[in-house]
Formats: C-alpha cells, structure tokens, sequence
C-alpha cells in the first residue's frame, strides 16, 4: 500500500507538468523542469522553517513546543489534532495493574465515532485505535485528549518523530564504509543554481521552435562557455590574447525573420501620389479643382 501510493503521488505530481502528448524531447525538458520547481520549493520551505516562528492558535506550552520543533507542514497538521482533541470525551473502560483502556468519543456532522485509547503503565506508552501515529508519525487527537486529562502540558520526545523536525538535514549523514559525508552545498547556490535552471529550461523551449533559434542558441552558449572558463582561470595573458583572437572572428548571430510584415510610415507625397492625379470635374483638366476652374470663375 505504501509502494502504491508513493507511486500515485508522484504521478499527480509530474501531470501537471507532462502529458502523452509530449515528444522526448519535451518530456526531458518539462521533467527537469518539474524537478527545479519542487526543488526550489524545498529551499522557500526551509528557508521559512529557518528564519520564521509560526503564530499558534490555541496558547498552550505543548503548541508552543511543537511549533518550534516542527517543520511549518507538520506543526499545521499537528496544531489541527490539538484543537480537534478539545472536543473530544474520555470514558474510563477498564483498568488493571498493567494498563488502562479509554474509550474517547467524538461528535462530528452528527454522528459519534469513537476510539479506543489504551495507556500501559510500565512502559509509560499510550496508543489509539486509529493507528494515526504508527502511520502518519503525529500523534492523534484522541491521544492528545488523554494527555489534556491527565495534564501533560509538553509533548514527550518518543512521539516526536526526527524526521518532522526541523533540524533533520543537520544530522550526520555516513557512507557504506561508516564515514560521514559531509554536506557542503550552500543554500545561497542551490537558490541561485534553481533560478538559472529554470531560465536556461525556458530558453532552450523557446529555441526548439525554429532552425534559427537553435543556431541562434548554440553559438551564443559557445561564446559564453569560453568567457566562463576565461573567468574561471583568472586573467592571464595568454587567455586574454586567446580570448582577443576569438573574438576577431566571431560573426554576428542570424536574424530571425519576424512573423508578418511591419506597416511603414507613409508621407502625405506618397498618400497623394496612390490616390493619382487629380482632374478637375468642369472643364477634365489638371491643376485646379472644380472651385479654381476658370470656366466657374467666367460665368457672371
């Protein structure tokens, strides 16, 4: 059940993005694509988690708690448990020398559902029906209305799952051999290398369309690997001289023909040269109209 829907979800991820239309090409391209976007919006996500405090709703120290540990995404799942397990009832079952079973009831679009709660007292561990914390990793409200019964106003660290936290990505990662691989990408870099990926994505979308796009693109992409490399060298004099000898025979990149054919200004000369020549409608002569014809202008 797991493997599946691992698998569903990331098809509903990538459908937004592809489609059984696309050729090769385009999938490659809208592939990458995707996986720049959920990349970038992993940086935004850790980057709210470093640098920002979620407000809570309700003033408890255990909200309080888990807005500090948790990562956003989580403390707003775990936040909505809380304030559902304040409308929820417990109702002692039975109770014996090893544990102590609740039945935990709940109102809702009015029917009652009910859970079982079940706490053992020489393990100090409380588990529920509804199998929420075994398969999501946040405790359930029915839990949380046992821990507000007995008054336990901070949540203890074995339901505090390590990879909800915050600080996950700051542990210690070890290879096959037991030696520990350490991180050295800077979160600055990774913002920086997402947005130009995204931007080289658009480009080269952009000049799959025409012949001249492409060329266009790949000469321009030739010139600006050498000025990298001559940037990644340092300024020596043999590269400059190189780099001054390249650029000598360097050519202009190819026009690309606009769609359709831009509208010139056209003069008054020109305007009267299309209408023709004039004739007046009298006397049908050239170079004066019908009030300048000198047969009006003689009749009395």
């Amino acid at each position: 059940m797991s493997s599946s829907q691992r698998a569903e979800g990331s098809h509903g991820f990538f459908k937004q993005y592809i489609s059984r239309r696309n050729s090769l090409m385009d999938f490659i391209i809208r592939f990458e694509r995707a996986l720049s976007h959920q990349r970038e919006k992993e940086l935004v996500a850790d980057h709210v988690d470093a640098f920002e405090v979620a407000q809570c709703i309700l003033p408890m120290p255990m909200n309080k708690q888990m807005a500090t540990l948790y990562t956003r995404t989580m403390f707003q799942k775990f936040e909505q448990e809380l304030i559902q397990s304040t409308t929820c009832f417990l109702e002692l079952k039975t109770e014996d020398a090893s544990k102590v079973v609740f039945n935990v009831s709940e109102r809702k679009n009015w029917e009652t559902r009910v859970a079982e709660v079940v706490y053992v007292k020489d393990s100090d561990h409380a588990s529920c029906s509804c199998k929420r914390f075994e398969f999501v990793g946040i405790i359930c409200k029915h839990i949380l209305a046992l821990f507000r019964r007995d008054q336990i106003e901070y949540m203890p660290d074995k339901y505090i799952l390590k990879r909800w936290k915050k600080t996950t990505k700051f542990g210690l990662v070890s290879n096959a051999n037991g030696n520990e691989i350490k991180d050295s990408a800077d979160p600055g870099l990774l913002i920086k290398r997402s947005t130009m990926s995204r931007l080289a994505s658009d480009v080269v979308e952009d000049a799959l369309m025409s012949e001249e796009g492409c060329e266009l693109l790949s000469e321009t992409l030739k010139s600006l690997q050498v000025k990298l490399k001559l940037l990644k060298d340092g300024p020596s004099n043999n590269e400059v001289e190189g780099s001054s000898s390249q650029t000598q025979y360097m050519k202009d990149p190819k026009r690309v023909r606009c769609k359709g054919r831009s509208k010139g200004v056209t003069g008054a000369k020109e305007k009267a040269m299309k209408r023709g020549i004039r004739h007046c409608r009298e006397c049908g002569h050239i170079g004066h109209d019908r009030r300048q014809c000198p047969r009006n202008l003689n009749t009395p």
